[in-house]
């Protein structure tokens, strides 16, 4: 072993040699950018840039939409109500869902006790009539006595002037004749008590045909039945719970709720998409009322919606509710390139070098995936696509375009 410790000492001191004056003759030859040579015959590959998605900032047509959601109702409910109290329920004719006209029977009373008062009075009107020929007879007898008193007493005053009567017995006939008067004041207030009489039963009968005509319910104006309470065998009474709930001409709105900051923003008169929970099926209606008062627990306002297919949507319906604001078009980026920290909202723009910068923006109507940029950025300009890629202001990334930019089709 000793024998070839030379030839191995040799060996080391040429390849020494040969690399000093390798290195000392490449002063000027550029080296490479990939890859570099260490003294240990290991290579470092230099750091290339990294991929990043790009979308583009695109002119799209937006719609500015505000959502809300309630049930639907009635636009008048009308309630029905017993016109007279403690009659039983004879017959009930209508039922929860039926369409009926105005003045349509709904129900039937008895009206048994109210015939049976109709003949009592019936009684007393012919004893008021017996009544009031009396005293006629009674008025006109004190008139003819009143009459022949006066005629007297004016024979009486003649011959007392003549002096063929004497003052007593021309007193004593006017004294008669003021009694006869007296008689015929008392007859006359008889007739009239009992002609009053007469209008009172009268009026009692009209008020009994009249509970008689009420005993039939009837439906105050044409629509549909949404509730029923009315039994028969119940005795009827507007203390109680209404006979009968009527939606007014069948008519239904969605109530719809609306956040206090969107209230200021919806109108009378604009249009709205609705649909039921779970379904694919769109309503259209407009906007009839926005109620002025805003709920001060849950801080919601109200906005009444007219439903185009009423005779598909049921009272105390659940929708959903998209309220058409305005549609424009306008430069936007995907909903994922928009990034918000403690310095205001952002996009990571990438010029044409592939270098990333920091952009800040103001953004507008939000429509499905996509979001209106205001300002900050122009159509056209490039974007990372999701702004929580790991990159910074000033990186170098090697932009890919994105095929999931398009606008979304509403």
């Amino acid at each position: 072993m000793t024998s070839r410790l030379p030839f191995y000492i040799a060996g080391v001191v040429a390849v020494a040699a040969a690399g000093y004056f390798t290195l000392s003759g490449s002063k000027d030859t550029p080296e490479p950018a990939a890859t570099e040579t260490v003294a240990s015959g290991a290579t470092e590959i230099a750091p290339t840039a990294p991929s990043i998605t790009v979308a583009k900032v695109q002119s799209a047509v937006l719609k500015d939409r505000v959502r809300a959601s309630g049930l639907v109702g009635a636009i008048e409910r009308v309630l029905v109500q017993p016109k007279i109290e403690g009659q039983p329920i004879d017959t009930v004719l209508a039922d929860v869902g039926d369409h009926v006209a105005e003045g349509a029977v709904l129900a039937i009373l008895s009206d048994s006790s109210l015939k049976l008062q109709k003949s009592q009075l019936a009684a007393s009107r012919a004893s008021a009539l017996a009544t009031i020929a009396q005293a006629d007879a009674q008025l006109v007898e004190a008139q003819a006595t009143a009459d022949e008193a006066g005629r007297t007493m004016e024979r009486n005053n003649q011959l007392r002037l003549q002096g063929n009567v004497s003052q007593a017995a021309s007193d004593q006939a006017a004294t008669a004749f003021t009694s006869a008067n007296a008689r015929v004041l008392v007859a006359t207030q008889g007739a009239a008590a009992a002609r009053a009489q007469l209008e009172l039963v009268d009026a009692q009968i009209e008020n009994v045909e009249l509970q008689l005509s009420r005993t039939k319910v009837t439906a105050p104006f044409a629509g549909e039945i949404v509730e029923k309470n009315a039994l028969a065998g119940a005795i009827a009474s507007a203390a109680g719970q209404p006979m009968f709930v009527l939606v007014r001409d069948g008519l239904l709105e969605l109530n719809a709720d609306v956040s206090e900051q969107d209230l200021a923003r919806v109108a009378t008169g604009m249009r709205v998409t609705m649909r039921a929970a779970g379904s694919t099926d769109a309503f259209t209606g407009s906007i009839r009322l926005v109620e002025p008062a805003i709920d001060t627990v849950t801080r919601l306002g109200r906005v009444r919606v007219t439903v185009d297919q009423a005779d598909k949507i049921r009272s105390g319906m659940f929708l959903e509710a998209e309220i058409s604001i305005s549609e424009r078009e306008v430069p936007a980026v995907p909903i994922t390139a928009i990034g918000t920290d403690a310095e205001g909202t952002f996009i990571m723009t990438v010029d044409a070098n592939g270098l990333v910068h920091r952009t800040a923006v103001v953004t507008g109507i939000r429509d499905g995936g996509l979001v209106e940029i205001e300002t900050g950025a122009k159509a056209g300009d490039s974007v990372v696509a999701k702004a929580a890629s790991f990159v910074r202001d000033g990186d170098l990334v090697n932009p890919i375009a994105a095929d999931d930019a398009a606008p979304v089709t509403n």
